[in-house]
């Protein structure tokens, strides 16, 4: 296992350092910079002395090799568009609000999605399940934007029972956490991985239901709910990690969309400003952050298999 994992941590090293260039390459190749006359005006003394200063009037092999050599001391640069402030506090304090909303949603996306959809699965083919999978059809289709505007729509603007917008400000149970203005952005925000997590949950659950073990199971007297818990659910729980694994960290690393519509100061909306921006430190850092923890999701799924299925053996051998 310690083999294995030390692999797969050396693998990515290899993964971020290939991300990294095709990134950089990918800023630089398209026409235009982030001082450029057509946007921001500048004498020709003082746009030199700023590409100097930051270390654009270099080669862009030169520039990458600087970043990367500082980027492993954890030093990202300043961006370009809040010069008074560091990449890497940026994000600290940007992250900090998307990783509140990404851990709520996926709490809830995840409860309510398996919940759904075993409800579903059990009862199959009944009023229930039909139920589950128009709601669940319905929120995968759906695009979390207009989700967003909806709910703002009726639940603020014609009932009046939640806030338009904003982030730990009106009605916090502790501190600036489980605030009032949390409930339509991650109801908004949720529904598509819920929709996800329901219907996966729900084919797992109905195959492993009609399997032979099962019924072998039921022909020996235990209960349905040993039945559930001890057969469907821990065969079931299986493909649902390969399933729930790619899901987390597209929440954790924020929605434009949502953060716009609630006005939330994360990560998600300040990456794509960025981009606009052309603002090459924050989106590297950006980009590197995103990969890294798409790596350690990966991985932490593969060591989840071993848990919840003792028989997968990682790393092993044909035969063994």
């Amino acid at each position: 296992m310690t083999r294995y994992v030390l692999g797969r941590l050396i693998s990515l090293v290899f993964v971020v350092i290939a991300v990294s260039m095709i990134t950089f390459s990918l800023m630089h190749a398209v026409p235009g910079g982030p001082f450029d006359e057509l946007n921001q005006p500048l004498p020709p003394a003082a746009k030199e002395n700023i590409l100097r200063k930051y270390g654009l009037d270099q080669p862009v092999w030169q520039q990458y090799l600087n970043y990367m050599s500082n980027a492993v001391r954890f030093d990202f640069g300043i961006p370009y568009q809040q010069p008074t402030t560091t990449v890497a506090e940026l994000i600290a304090s940007t992250w900090k609000v998307t990783a509140q909303v990404g851990l709520v949603t996926i709490i809830f996306a995840f409860t309510m999605g398996l919940t759904l959809g075993i409800v579903a699965g059990y009862n199959q083919n009944s009023w229930i399940d039909t139920v589950v999978t128009f709601l669940s059809t319905s929120g995968f289709i759906m695009p979390n934007f207009v989700i967003g505007t909806l709910s703002i729509l009726f639940f603020s603007v014609y009932l009046g029972w939640m806030p338009m917008g904003g982030w730990g400000q009106t009605g916090c149970l502790v501190g600036n956490y489980f605030c009032k203005d949390w409930i339509l952005p991650v109801f908004a925000y949720s529904l598509a991985p819920l929709a996800v997590i329901a219907r996966y949950t729900r084919s797992s659950v109905i195959e492993y239901l009609n399997a032979d073990f099962v019924r072998t199971a039921r022909a020996k007297g235990l209960n349905e709910t040993s039945i559930m818990i001890r057969h469907v659910m821990r065969n079931a729980l299986i493909p649902m990690v390969t399933v729930m694994g790619p899901i987390i960290p597209d929440l954790m690393t924020g929605s434009i969309f949502i953060e716009s519509i609630f006005r939330i100061p994360g990560l998600g909306k300040y990456f794509v400003t960025s981009t606009f921006n052309r603002d090459y430190p924050m989106v590297m850092a950006t980009v590197l952050l995103i990969a890294v923890l798409w790596g350690l999701v990966y991985l932490f799924t593969d060591l989840l298999y071993t848990w919840i299925d003792p028989r997968v053996r990682l790393g092993a051998k044909e035969g063994q």
